[in-house]
């Protein structure tokens, strides 16, 4: 149901039109001239105004002036009896988004009017999505109350309009994607499309056919054209998560590719031109990796032109209150519930390591709320590898009691012992992924 304002001075042409409306469920405020439609538009809000051309106090270019005046959002349909294109040409200039002969189809009329008004409404869809991008991925949707978050911020605030190729590093669960896409919202490529991939998840052939694509017949099972991601982001964002997983010999092709601005689909001789801004993110240590021969040197100072290293959540403790308070508001929305967390359960959230980062502070936020008995978040409604595992000094210091290092090995000892030696679960539970589960085993002697 939309509110719409017919005016017009012909009473017959003004009921009609309205009782139409009305039908159709729609509420409307009739105005038999210029005067009365000013004083309605001053008192309410209207979706549509639907006004004649030529009136005796006025004329419906009047009308359309005091529209944008006190009911800017409204959509104005005139009409008139004249063929007046001058007129037409004025309306238009001001605002007016269509002009219709009266003594045609009334039904032609009530179709213009919906349309106007599905129109809006997509307007106002896309205008919330645009919103719900902004919060969860622009630059104010970054939490920093630590200083260094802060300098992140900024490097990213700095950063993002140029088409520099930027190298998010930090640890798992830092919030590497969550960077990647606040550069894409915040530059000149926003409307176009951010297109992300994980180098560690497929092997060195799938992944050469998803990042460039291949043409039919270029291996077995290759029944058509597939155009790769690189092709996807043509216009907008590229984001390679987990480059130190990519095998040196696909490094090679993809150094070309930043080189020239051209692909080459797997199977074909064509090379196609993509306009690509690509981001880059890891959780390995690159110059040892290049050292060790596992990743090209080259590649590695073409994609480390803006370097962004985002510490670990251990590090950065006073963003702790303010990443559990966001995610406790969103997981309360989404519930229906009203939550808010206890002076013991920040403090208790403070002394944990956190070893999987933003992403386990989720985690155990989300299951906090679902479990929680009352209003108030309590230590006992918190996970409890949280409540029972190490746990770091007092908080208001921020001083420890074990070497981070030493903290981060027990509690994956004890995360271990509670899921039975079950790694997938594990690595659930401590919120990274197994790859980077076995690859902190191996750093304290614990594959074995």
């Amino acid at each position: 149901m939309a509110a719409i304002l017919v005016v017009d001075d012909e009473a017959s042409a003004r009921t009609t039109l309205a009782l139409l409306l009305r039908k159709r469920s729609h509420r409307v405020t009739e105005a038999e001239g210029v005067g009365v439609a000013v004083k309605a538009l001053t008192d309410e809000a209207f979706e549509v105004i639907v006004t004649d051309l030529r009136m005796p106090d006025g004329d419906g270019l009047d009308v359309l002036r005091a529209a944008r005046a006190h009911c800017s959002d409204a959509d104005v349909i005139l009409l008139t009896a004249y063929a007046g294109w001058e007129s037409a040409k004025e309306a238009i200039q001001l605002g007016a988004i269509d002009y219709f002969e009266k003594g045609r189809e009334p039904d032609e009329l009530i179709h213009r009017i919906e349309r106007a008004l599905g129109e809006k409404a997509l307007r106002r869809e896309n205008a919330n999505l645009r919103a719900q991008v902004r919060d969860r991925y622009g630059l104010p949707g970054l939490l920093a109350g630590s200083a260094r978050m802060a300098q992140v911020v900024e490097l990213v605030r700095r950063v993002a309009p140029t088409s520099a190729t930027v190298l998010i590093r930090g640890e798992s669960g830092t919030g590497k994607e969550l960077i990647a896409k606040a550069i894409h919202h915040a530059s000149d490529r926003a409307r176009g499309p951010f297109v992300a991939i994980n180098c560690g998840a497929l092997p060195e052939a799938l992944l050469e056919s998803e990042l460039f694509g291949h043409v039919r017949g270029a291996f077995t099972g290759a029944s058509g054209t597939k155009n790769g991601l690189f092709e996807e982001a043509d216009g907008g964002t590229l984001l390679l998560d987990e480059i130190g997983e990519m095998a040196p010999s696909l490094q090679v092709k993809l150094l070309r590719a930043l080189q020239s601005g051209e692909i080459r689909p797997v199977g074909s001789t064509q090379a196609i031109t993509v306009d690509v801004r690509v981001v880059a993110a890891t959780n390995r240590d690159l110059e040892q990796l290049i050292r060790q021969g596992g990743f090209r040197e080259d590649l590695f100072y073409r994609l480390n032109v803006i370097p962004v290293t985002l510490p670990p959540l251990r590090e950065r403790r006073e963003d702790i209150p303010l990443l559990a308070e966001h995610f406790l508001g969103r997981a309360a929305q989404r519930l229906g519930r009203s939550l808010r967390l206890s002076p013991a359960a920040v403090d208790r959230l403070l002394r944990y390591p956190w070893p999987g980062n933003v992403r386990e502070l989720e985690n155990a936020i989300e299951r906090a709320a679902i479990l929680a008995r009352d209003q108030v978040i309590e230590p006992d409604d918190l996970p409890p590898h949280v409540t029972g595992g190490v746990i770091l000094g007092p908080a208001p210091g921020l001083e420890r009691e074990h070497t981070l290092a030493e903290a981060e090995r027990a509690h994956i000892i004890q995360t271990l012992e509670r899921c039975g030696g079950n790694h997938s679960r594990a690595a659930e539970m401590l919120g990274i992924g197994r790859t980077t589960l076995w690859r902190k085993l191996k750093e304290y002697g614990l594959d074995r």
